[in-house]
């Protein structure tokens, strides 16, 4: 992948980790902005764009959610990596109710936080892309359209022919889930379906994914099997 392109804001306030893992986004070719205070960060990110955040969590100033916070309000190209020594389910699943598209536990090998890396923006890349070259046909057909109606060539997910604001990872979730309907999967193969072999941690992350689906969906059409997982109800959008 070619990242000389791509443009990183990475928030770490201890100096050793975040002169070594800087050094090694630039020698991988990324454009890299290091920060050590949460609203340093913020500041920056009004003025400039960037294509992925990395953010520590414990950091001066405001917090990493706090950052995550706003580039989520803000910042909707922006994709966000969560990188804390913080390994508790609890932090955890506010970072992705919270919208990070990825959560790494320090101590981390800068080689796998790069892959990390290169996933994302591998998915980001691809869907922006696609949105653009589909923009147009996806204005004439969304105004016959009715119903749930998922799009694989913009990654996106339409109701009555609006947009529905999911993430990436919701939209994986929900056409894994929707192209077989009433066919229950369990947490671990939802995983597989969203980031691959790329995820290491609770499967429990699904729950917060599930949770946050619900609340765009105009319906109620993902149901929970108790004690194996999650299934979704065709039925429900008749």
């Amino acid at each position: 992948m070619n990242t000389l392109t791509h443009k990183v804001l990475f928030l770490e306030d201890e100096p050793t980790i975040r002169e070594v893992l800087t050094e090694y986004m630039l020698m991988s070719g990324y454009n890299v902005t290091p920060i050590e205070r949460g609203d340093t960060a913020i500041e920056t990110l009004k003025c400039h764009q960037f294509d992925i955040a990395v953010l520590d969590i414990m950091v001066p100033g405001v917090d990493g959610f706090e950052v995550l916070k706003y580039i989520q309000s803000n910042c909707p190209n922006t994709a966000t990596i969560m990188l804390t020594a913080l390994e508790d389910e609890q932090t955890q699943v506010k970072a992705f109710n919270l919208y990070a598209d990825d959560y790494v536990i320090k101590p981390v090998s800068p080689i796998i936080l790069l892959k990390r890396m290169e996933t994302i923006l591998r998915r980001t890349t691809k869907q922006q892309t696609s949105k653009q070259q589909t923009l147009e046909l996806q204005n004439i057909e969304q105004e016959s359209e009715k119903g749930l109606i998922l799009k694989e060539e913009s990654y996106g997910a339409f109701y009555d022919g609006k947009q529905l604001p999911l993430t990436l990872s919701e939209y994986l979730l929900l056409q894994k889930l929707y192209k077989e309907p009433n066919r229950v999967f369990t947490r671990e193969q939802l995983i597989l379906s969203i980031f691959n072999e790329d995820y290491i941690g609770n499967d429990r992350i699904i729950d917060a994914h599930v949770k946050n689906l619900r609340k765009k969906l105009p319906v109620f059409c993902i149901k929970t099997v108790i004690g194996v997982g999650y299934r979704f109800d065709k039925e429900s959008l008749t």
